[in-house]
């Protein structure tokens, strides 16, 4: 495993960047065992953790891939709590070493583990270290309650904080009032401006003893104790801020609904919603968490160019709330699939560049530890190694779920793409200019491969299409060469070997 200390961390792809760290590289997706990588990572280089590691839930996800709509088996990987807690510790440790004094971790599981979860924490960070156990309410109802269940439905996810040290960095965040409490407390409105507001209680706090010395005076009639001394309430009255309802009464303050910061974020979040199926933010990863919970996650627990880690990626939600935010980041996932998604998802919604020499002077990212050769790629599950061969093309994986009828991606010509940007990857099937992509995962493909591709090229009235493999027999070549001859339809055979020496551009023209 390479190194993953020193190096240039630096601005983004449209904005300045200062130095973060001149111990650890950010802006890096490493693909690979995250005990591992993390154990490259120097001590206390990190501010920000945040963790959502497969769930100990004894069941199998099917999987629907937004960008690939691939359905897949993602089975779960711990056969029981032991295993899961056995599992998770020596990362956890790991993840308490790289985290600064002032830096913050945010753990989050569900019900099925989430007691022995926070004991285990508790033992590596210390009692003392805890702060927090915040209830995501993730939904409103869920299948597993349906009529002739024997509990209640389970909505909601926990999330554990744990801090560095009683230095922690720690933002105060607010969410909007909710409108019944507006309608109640901000009922005046102003005519002039049309401005809500509320009259608040200026009177000194203790009433008729107060006990800290607040004035006593007489003002518009009505003598007190007063909030505010006698030249501060008569500017505030100047102001038009003092009200007197009518002659005798108490005063009141005026204040406004547009200058509140809003109700201050408690344990629980119930204004978060999950990421809808057919929402614009969905990739279909089965427990993506919507962008709005890591962004409050990060503006709550950092400052703009702090380091941000996810040494569980998934579809990297966290990374792209960080860089919109501001933030440096790492990311960390096992999966080939889930770091080529993560990429694409920051070169689209981003719009940062993945590029080793835009990255080594400060631009871009880059994504390191993904399978590099021919013997790696032999041994990946096919979901996997069919991702990553029509991804490496700059195509886009084949949206049907299942019966693909022989096509596993389409590459849109450049002159095809949209020319707005921000088009949602997977939305392109309106347009007509795209040449199939069909992976097989063999070491020798031959011409009855080749005769059902071709098949599928008449089919579709494509003029061109490629087949990836690791090698083809001269039967097939003969055959790809012939169609050519009688068709004008051209069969493009590439090798993994030509992808990864990348030599594949003159093909792809």
């Amino acid at each position: 495993m390479p190194s993953v200390a020193s190096a240039k961390e630096g601005e983004g792809a449209a904005r300045p960047h200062s130095r973060p760290s001149a111990l650890v590289d950010t802006r890096v997706i490493w693909c690979g065992d995250n005990l591992d990588i993390l154990k490259n990572l120097p001590g206390a280089c990190v501010d920000l953790i945040y963790i959502d590691p497969p769930f100990n839930s004894n069941r199998n996800y099917e999987v629907f891939w937004g960008e690939t709509k691939e359905k897949r088996s993602f089975e779960d990987r711990h056969e029981s709590t032991q295993a899961y807690i056995e599992f998770m510790r020596p990362r956890c440790l790991e993840l308490h070493r790289v985290l600064k004094p002032t830096g913050s971790f945010y753990y989050h599981c569900d019900w099925h583990a989430s007691h022995y979860v926070k004991v285990m924490l508790d033992q590596i960070f210390g009692e003392g270290q805890f702060q927090n156990e915040i209830v995501w309410k993730r939904q409103s109802a869920h299948s597993d309650a349906k009529q002739g269940a024997k509990h209640l439905g389970r909505v909601h996810d926990t999330i554990f904080l744990y801090v560095g040290s009683e230095e922690y960095t720690f933002n105060h965040q607010y969410k909007q009032y909710d409108p019944e409490y507006v309608e109640k407390f901000y009922k005046h409105i102003e005519p002039e401006t049309g401005r809500r507001y509320s009259l608040g209680d200026i009177g000194a706090p203790g009433g008729a003893a107060p006990s800290k010395g607040n004035p006593y005076y007489e003002f518009l009639g009505v003598k007190r104790y007063w909030r505010f001394s006698k030249e501060k309430m008569e500017e505030l009255f100047k102001q038009g801020l003092i009200v007197q309802t009518k002659p005798g009464s108490v005063p009141r303050q005026k204040r406004y609904l547009d200058e509140g910061m809003g109700v201050p974020v408690g344990t629980v979040w119930d204004d978060i919603g999950p990421v809808q199926g057919i929402g614009s933010e969905t990739l279909g990863y089965p427990t993506q968490k919507p962008l709005k919970l890591l962004d409050r996650i990060i503006q709550l627990s950092t400052n703009e160019n702090d380091i941000v880690l996810d040494a569980f990626c998934g579809c990297g939600t966290a990374l792209v709330a960080a860089e919109n935010l501001k933030r440096q980041w790492i990311g960390i996932d096992v999966s080939p699939t889930a770091c080529r998604v993560m990429a694409k998802r920051l070169r689209t919604v981003c719009k940062l560049r993945e590029d080793e020499d835009l990255w080594r002077i400060g631009r871009g990212f880059v994504v390191r530890g993904l399978p590099m050769t021919v013997e790696m790629l032999h041994k990946l599950p096919p979901f996997e190694f069919e991702n990553w061969a029509v991804i490496a093309l700059g195509g886009i994986p084949n949206k049907t779920q299942v019966g693909d009828k022989g096509i596993d991606g389409r590459i849109y010509p450049v002159s095809s793409m949209p020319r707005q940007a921000g088009e949602a990857v997977g939305e392109l099937s309106f347009m007509d200019d795209w040449y199939p992509v069909q992976v097989k995962q063999k070491e020798h493909v031959g011409r009855p491969d080749v005769d059902a591709f071709e098949a599928v090229m008449v089919r579709e009235e494509r003029k061109k299409g490629f087949i990836v493999a690791f090698g083809y027999t001269q039967d097939a070549l003969t055959e790809i060469d012939a169609f050519f001859r009688h068709t004008h339809k051209a069969v493009i055979p590439l090798t993994v070997q030509e992808i990864l020496d990348a030599q594949i551009a003159k093909k792809l023209a």
